[in-house]
């Protein structure tokens, strides 16, 4: 049964009027918010699935970021970096008066969480990495680098399927064509031309050329500060954004972290897996 959300909108310390989607949960329940944080290129669709699961138990907050579905664009395309995005987060969190949280990060998001648990210790209650960690590959950001902001548009749902299965075929080598159409209906829009086209500002391209800005040189203090809070990291088998060696090396440094190894896809898990689902309940089952 699909749970309830509200479109609610807040606004950025720069004056942006930013979209989120708000589950509110069981009426009265007391279980720790999750928040939910998409990728580079993605939106609150992403998350539809496990929100509507999440939200059973718990309120679910699910932000699209600046330049992203139905957020405002950036007056400056500067702004389009992870320390910003925190902040915007960070203001939608005060406004909403809630100090702890249980962080969700898919990739970009994941290193939205690392920075979150740097900046304001003690806000992140439990946390979960998807596909994401300290140390990010070079071969994966150059494999981004090569289609975010192209701009490309599409006649029909099918054309724009096929364009992400040309994409993004090695990381999702098991789809079929209705696992692609269902993934240009999260990724894109349709616009007032009539074409197709992926849901951001194509301007987030621009801050993401700059190697800090896509990956900051040296995350594992911002790593480090998640000690003390349950971690969940998955990992997509066919990665090129996040080794093996890495995650050996997170969980050594963290001490209270579980991996999840999900089979046959790539960069990043959908997290309606049931691998992921069924490790993520596993982890919020310990947060009170």
């Amino acid at each position: 049964m699909d749970q309830p959300y509200s479109d609610r909108y807040w606004t950025s310390p720069d004056g942006l009027q930013l979209h989120y989607r708000d589950y509110p949960g069981p009426e009265g329940s007391s279980a720790v918010p999750a928040l939910c944080m998409h990728g580079l290129t993605r939106n609150s669709r992403d998350f539809e699935e496990l929100a509507d699961h999440l939200a059973r138990d718990r309120r679910v907050i699910v932000p699209e970021m600046r330049g992203r579905g139905l957020s405002d664009y950036a007056k400056d395309s500067a702004t389009y970096t992870p320390l910003v995005y925190v902040a915007d987060v960070q203001a939608l969190l005060a406004e909403l008066e809630l100090g702890r949280v249980i962080a969700i990060g898919t990739s970009m998001g994941g290193l939205m969480t690392m920075f979150m648990a740097a900046m304001a210790p003690g806000q992140i209650a439990g946390a979960v990495l998807n596909d994401i960690g300290p140390q990010v590959e070079t071969a994966g950001i150059e494999r981004i680098s090569g289609y975010v902001g192209q701009g490309r548009s599409f006649p029909t749902w099918m054309h724009a399927a096929r364009a992400l299965q040309e994409i993004q075929s090695d990381a999702f080598p098991n789809f079929t064509i209705d696992n692609w159409l269902e993934m240009a209906k999260r990724t894109m829009v349709l616009g007032q031309n009539g074409r197709i086209s992926f849901d951001y500002d194509m301007a987030i391209a621009e801050p993401f050329k700059d190697t800090d800005n896509a990956a900051p040189p040296d995350l594992w203090p911002a790593f480090d500060a998640l000690k003390g809070a349950p971690l969940l990291l998955l990992r997509g088998e066919l990665s090129d954004l996040l080794t093996e060696e890495t995650v050996a090396e997170m969980a050594r440094r963290h001490g209270d972290m579980k991996s999840v190894t999900v089979a046959g896809v790539g960069h990043a898990p959908t997290l309606d897996e049931p691998e992921s689902v069924a490790a993520i309940d596993e982890l919020l089952a310990r947060i009170a």
